[in-house]
C-alpha cells in the first residue's frame, strides 16, 4: 500500500479495506502465516516447538499468552546488544518507549519497519474515510450508519435520532441515502502538536525513543504530504530540545499560517487542551512577536530561533487581528475556529483516559467537530476509525485484519446473590477475530510483526458490531483494576464518572477541575480512596466538602457501597493540590523520555510510583473527608 505513497488514491484504499474485511478470517490466517514465516528463525519461537508450523491451531497450542513481564528477559538481551534472532528473524534496531504512566516507568517495546508500515496503513485508511464520498440505501424501518457493511448494536446508542443527528444525510425520491465528504482536506497544513521525544542509544547501540521512531522515519513526511497533513511547524520545532519552547513555536507557526490550517491535531486530546491553556497565558507575547517580526527572548534553543527567524516577519495587521479576536471571546469559548477560520475539525485520540478532557476541548472548539483518531498502543495498531462523524464518546474502531493477528479473551460478568453485577470472570480460552459476539467484552491479545506473540495488551473492549466480517470495537478500560481495597472494584471509567458528577458542583461557581488522579491509602485501617484535584480557582471549604461527599456517593459499585456502609472502607478523602502540580508530574515523565504528545495523566498512583505520589502529596493545600456514609 505504501509503494508509491505520493499517489494516494482514497478510493483504492477503501476498496482494499472493504476487500480485506470481507473475509477477515482468511486474512488473519495469512497474516499469522506471514509473521511466523518471517520470524521462523527466532529463538523464542523455536524454543516453543512450532517447528515451522504457521496455522492458528498449532500456534495457540504451542505459544503461551504472555505479558510484557514475561518478554522482558528477551527484550533486555536485545537492548544490551545481542544481535542474534531472539524475538524476530531480522535484528531489531529500534526500541519504542511506552508513556510509562500506567506502571510508573516506560516499557521498552521492539520496533521495526513493518510496524511503521502498519502505522501508515492505519493513517491512510482513516484519512480515506474522513475524505470519501459514500452512499447507502436503507429501508424505512432500519437504522444504519452511512458506511458500507457497517452494522451496529443499537442498544449502545441512546436513540435513532442521535445517529441521524450525527451524520448529515439527504433523501432522494429513489430512497437512496447519499452522503458527501464530511471533512474535505485540500492543499493546506495541519497545526499538529507533535514532539520528537529525546532519542538515545541503549547499552547495545539501539536507538530508543517514545515517538521519534515514527516522526524521524524517512517515509513519515512523505506519507503526511500524501495525506495533505503536513505540519505547519518545521522539524526544528518538532524535535526541539525544550518542550515549552517547541509548544510556543507550534502556536506561533499556527498563527503565521492561520489561513492555511485545515485541522488541529495531536496524538492525545490532553496535548491539545494543554496547548490552548498555554495559549491563554502567552497570547499577548505571541502577538508582540508577530507585530515586531522578532522572536521572544524566552525561546533560546539556537536551532529553533534560526528556523523561526525565516518564518517570522513583521505583520502588525495579523497581530491586531489576533488580539481583537482574543479580546472578543467570552472565556475563550470557540478559540480554535476564531484563530483558524478554515479548520475543518480537531483530531486526536479522545477515548479512554482522554475523555475527561473533552469538555474543555469542546469549549475551545466551539462548533468545530471533534474526531477521535485510530486505536493503537505502543505495541502496535489495532483498528481504524472509519466512522468519523460519531462523537468520541460513541467512537468505534474497525480491526484491520492484515496488520497483526488478534485474539480476544472473553470477560464474563457474574451476578452476586442479590442478582446484581459483581465482578468480571476471565475465560482463559481466547477466541479469534471473527468469533467475537456483539455486546461481549474482551481483553485484546496481539501478535505483531515485531516480536510480540500472543501478547496481552491489557485493554478491555466491547464488540459493538461488524464491518463486513471484522469486528467494530469500543474501548472500555484497562483490564487492571484501578481502585480496590476490599471487595470493591472501581475502574478508570468509574473514577471519571465520579469526578464528572462532583465537578458539576464546581461549575455552578464557574470553576473547573483542571486535572485529577487517585490513590488507595492503606497506611491505616480501614483503607480509603484519595482523590487529588487541581482546580481552576479558589473554592470555599463548604463547596469542596460537598464535592467530596458527591465523589464518595458517585462510586456506585456494590462492593464499594457495601464496604463503606460497614466501615470496611474508610471515608473518601479529597485533596486539593496547588496550581501547576500536574504540570510537575508531566515534567517528571518528560524527564523519563515520554513525549508531551504521548503523555497520559496517571489516574491511579500506586505506592511503587513514589515520585509522582510525592509530587502530589507535597502540593496538597487542603483536604476533606466524606461524611456521605456517616
Amino acid at each position: 500500500m505504501l509503494e508509491n505513497v505520493e499517489e494516494f488514491d482514497m478510493d483504492k484504499v477503501i476498496e482494499e479495506f472493504e476487500s480485506l474485511t470481507e473475509d477477515a478470517e482468511r486474512v488473519q490466517r495469512e497474516t499469522l502465516k506471514r509473521i511466523l514465516e518471517d520470524n521462523a528463525s527466532a529463538e523464542y519461537l523455536q524454543s516453543l516447538g512450532l517447528n515451522g508450523r504457521t496455522d492458528p491451531e498449532s500456534f495457540k497450542a504451542c505459544v503461551p499468552l504472555v505479558t510484557h513481564r514475561e518478554l522482558e528477559p528477551y527484550i533486555y538481551r536485545i537492548i544490551d546488544g545481542d544481535t542474534s534472532p531472539i524475538l524476530t528473524g531480522k535484528p531489531i534496531t529500534t526500541m519504542s518507549l511506552s508513556s510509562g504512566t500506567t506502571q510508573g516507568k516506560p516499557k521498552y517495546v521492539p520496533w521495526n519497519d513493518e510496524l511503521f508500515e502498519t502505522t501508515m496503513q492505519t493513517y491512510q485508511t482513516s484519512f480515506a474515510f474522513r475524505n470519501s464520498f459514500t452512499e447507502k440505501r436503507i429501508s424505512e424501518d432500519s437504522v444504519f450508519l452511512v458506511r458500507k457493511g457497517l452494522v451496529f448494536d443499537h442498544s449502545s446508542i441512546s436513540c435513532a435520532s442521535l445517529v441521524l443527528s450525527v451524520i448529515k444525510v439527504t433523501w432522494h425520491s429513489s430512497g437512496k441515502l447519499e452522503k458527501a465528504s464530511e471533512f474535505p482536506i485540500k492543499n493546506g497544513k495541519a497545526l499538529s502538536f507533535v514532539y520528537g521525544s529525546k532519542q538515545f542509544q541503549t547499552k547495545g547501540g539501539l536507538a530508543a525513543s517514545a515517538t521519534s521512531n515514527v516522526f524521524r522515519s524517512a517515509g513519515y513526511k512523505c506519507g503526511m504530504r500524501a495525506l495533505q497533513s503536513l505540519s505547519c511547524s518545521p522539524d526544528e520545532v518538532i524535535f526541539g530540545s525544550d518542550v515549552f519552547q517547541s509548544l510556543y513555536c507550534h502556536l506561533l507557526c499556527g498563527l503565521i499560517f492561520r489561513e492555511e490550517v485545515q485541522f488541529v491535531s495531536s496524538t492525545f486530546a490532553h496535548s491539545i487542551v494543554h496547548a490552548f491553556r498555554t495559549f491563554e497565558q502567552v497570547w499577548e507575547e505571541l502577538c508582540t512577536d508577530i507585530r515586531k517580526g522578532d522572536l521572544t527572548n524566552n525561546v533560546t534553543v539556537p536551532s529553533i530561533r534560526m528556523t523561526m527567524s525565516k518564518l517570522l516577519k513583521p505583520n502588525p495587521d495579523l497581530a491586531n487581528l489576533i488580539r481583537n479576536k482574543c479580546m472578543g471571546l467570552s472565556n475563550w469559548y470557540g478559540l480554535i475556529p476564531e484563530l483558524f477560520p478554515n479548520a475543518k475539525y480537531i483530531y486526536g485520540i479522545m477515548t479512554g483516559s482522554m475523555e475527561p478532557y473533552l469538555k474543555k476541548l469542546r469549549h475551545y472548539a466551539g462548533e468545530l467537530p471533534l474526531l477521535t483518531a485510530d486505536y493503537g498502543s505502543s505495541e502496535g495498531w489495532i483498528g481504524a476509525n472509519v466512522n468519523p462523524k460519531l462523537p468520541p464518546e460513541f467512537a468505534t474502531y474497525v480491526v484491520l485484519p492484515h496488520i497483526g493477528y488478534f485474539e480476544f479473551i472473553p470477560l464474563t460478568e457474574l451476578e452476586n446473590s442479590k442478582g446484581e453485577p459483581d465482578f468480571l470472570c476471565v475465560d482463559p480460552q481466547p477466541v479469534g477475530l471473527t468469533e467475537v459476539k456483539i455486546g461481549g467484552e474482551y481483553e485484546i491479545v496481539m501478535t505483531n510483526p515485531a516480536g510480540l506473540y500472543r501478547y496481552r495488551l491489557g485493554d478491555v473492549v466491547k464488540v459493538m458490531g461488524f464491518h463486513n466480517s471484522t469486528p467494530e470495537l469500543k474501548f472500555i478500560r484497562r483490564s487492571s483494576l484501578l481502585l480496590n481495597i476490599n471487595i470493591d472494584k472501581n475502574t478508570e471509567k468509574d473514577l471519571q464518572l465520579a469526578v464528572e458528577a462532583a465537578a458539576k458542583l464546581l461549575a455552578e461557581e464557574k470553576l473547573e477541575v483542571v486535572d485529577f488522579s487517585s490513590h488507595v491509602d492503606l497506611s491505616k485501617e480501614p483503607g480509603h480512596y484519595v482523590i487529588f484535584w487541581e482546580i481552576s480557582g479558589e473554592a470555599s471549604a463548604e463547596l469542596l466538602s460537598e464535592c467530596c461527599n458527591c465523589l464518595d456517593k458517585s462510586f456506585v459499585d456494590a462492593g464499594y457501597t457495601t464496604s463503606r456502609k460497614v466501615n470496611c472502607i474508610g471515608a473518601l478523602e479529597l485533596r486539593v493540590v496547588r496550581s501547576g502540580t500536574f504540570q510537575k508530574i508531566l515534567d517528571h515523565y518528560l524527564g523519563l523520555g515520554t513525549a508531551v504528545s504521548q503523555y497520559k495523566t496517571p489516574r491511579c498512583v500506586a505506592p511503587s510510583n513514589s515520585v509522582v505520589l510525592q509530587i502530589l502529596t507535597d502540593n496538597v493545600v487542603s483536604n476533606y473527608l466524606s461524611t456521605a456514609f456517616s
